[in-house]
């Protein structure tokens, strides 16, 4: 069956009025990671509404909507939780009231990535107006807790085997570009013993704080060495820390422990092992003992369910001639009308276990901005989200005939 690109680019203008008011609505449901029923309730509705063939909610409390029943099965996601709102007065707008202005809907999740959810169950609309879901399994998830650790929703998903899509559509914003890969990333934490002592009297003690002082030093200089290791697509790695802390028995005492959090991210090639063993390494880790560690993530997600994981986000890349990536580029120019920018995103998102931990071929094709991601700014813009819902109502014809040509 032929892709009429007219006809799916007008159902997609006639149900762009109803992805606004859907994405305004779910933006005004504050929705941070784990404090996510509301909005996935309200997507779930949306589901229903639209005439999606199958909807359901996994013990993660994951939102799933099926389209047809082919053997070819496809997996469209976003997930649904934002980070929050921070300093309310960097804000020039409210942040959950979805403001619409000149073309544009502003607001917290407008563009990370609610708006992803709005078009993909328009998109999954359109397959169903037109009968283009013959032969494919369409599946639309609404995922959680990814803002809190990526992908962790999908490896809830696979390894549990929720689902077992033959590639998957990430939704995540990539400003209509077709996005083929990202750094990876990882949490690590060091730490400094000290010994605590009565603050009048420092002597005493060991400074837990100042034995920390050389380490925070030589990881700002080991980030500026990471440009030896860079990729030609990915660039370079980076460290930062994140996050210090102390701990003393009151204000009045000498610190008896240090630790920095650490924000590792992988360029290709680099592994979790060699980055852990970078830190090691530092003349001032070993001359003060301290120790290294990968964080583990372990929260109670709404439905009450805890799914420990590592955190550990791999790298992931897909070429630039895979089947998946060709009918990507190919569905982005029947719908824009020219070749799109083939890139990739700077942060990270749920194809770190998609593709990175399962290797399961993955792309991203989405409305807004990367720039826009966790700013008081947040938006998307509505030819965005029109030209999005067109994309993926035809992607899956394009894949299959890519597929098999």
């Amino acid at each position: 069956m032929s892709v009429d690109r007219g006809e799916i680019l007008r159902l997609a203008e006639s149900y762009t009025d109803d992805m606004v008011t859907f994405l305004r609505e779910m933006i005004a449901i504050p929705s941070e990671s784990a404090e996510e029923k509301a909005v996935i309730e309200r997507a779930k509705a949306e589901m229903e509404k639209v005439g999606f063939d199958e909807v359901k909610i996994d013990g993660l409390g994951n939102l799933l909507g099926r389209i047809g029943s082919g053997p070819t099965v496809i997996a469209m996601d976003a997930h649904l939780d934002t980070v929050g709102v921070g300093d309310p007065s960097t804000w020039i707008r409210d942040p959950y009231e979805g403001e619409l202005e000149d073309g544009i809907v502003y607001g917290r999740g407008a563009g990370d990535q609610e708006g992803g959810m709005a078009s993909m169950v328009y998109g999954a609309k359109i397959i169903k107006d037109l009968g283009l879901g013959e032969d494919t399994t369409l599946w639309v998830t609404g995922t959680v807790m990814e803002e809190d650790c990526d992908g962790l929703c999908w490896q809830y998903l696979l390894k549990e085997k929720v689902l077992e899509p033959e590639v998957v559509v990430i939704t995540e914003p990539t400003n209509l570009g077709v996005y083929r890969g990202q750094r990876g990333r990882m949490e690590m934490e060091v730490r400094t013993q000290g010994l605590s002592a009565h603050g009048s009297a420092p002597e005493r003690g060991v400074n837990a704080v100042y034995k920390m002082a050389g380490i925070i030093a030589d990881v700002e200089m080991l980030n500026e060495r990471l440009t030896d290791t860079a990729d030609d697509f990915l660039g370079k790695g980076s460290i930062t820390i994140s996050d210090i802390r102390a701990t003393s028995p009151s204000l009045c005492a000498v610190a008896d422990s240090c630790t920095v959090h650490l924000d590792r991210r992988l360029t290709r090639g680099e592994t979790l092992e060699a980055a852990v063993a970078q830190i090691e390494a530092l003349p001032s880790v070993q001359a003060v003992e301290a120790t290294v560690t990968v964080l583990d993530y372990a929260r109670e997600a709404y439905t009450g369910l805890t799914y420990p994981v590592q955190k550990y986000y791999p790298t992931w890349t897909m070429e630039e001639d895979h089947p998946l990536i060709v009918a990507a580029a190919k569905t982005a120019a029947a719908v824009l009308g020219e070749p799109p920018r083939v890139d990739k995103w700077g942060f990270s998102t749920n194809g770190v276990a998609t593709c990175g931990l399962f290797g399961v071929p993955t792309v991203g094709f989405g409305p807004g901005h990367e720039i826009h991601a966790h700013s008081p700014e947040d938006q998307v813009p509505v030819d965005h989200l029109t030209k999005c819902a067109a994309f993926y109502a035809a992607f899956p014809r394009f894949y299959l005939e890519t597929r098999t040509s």
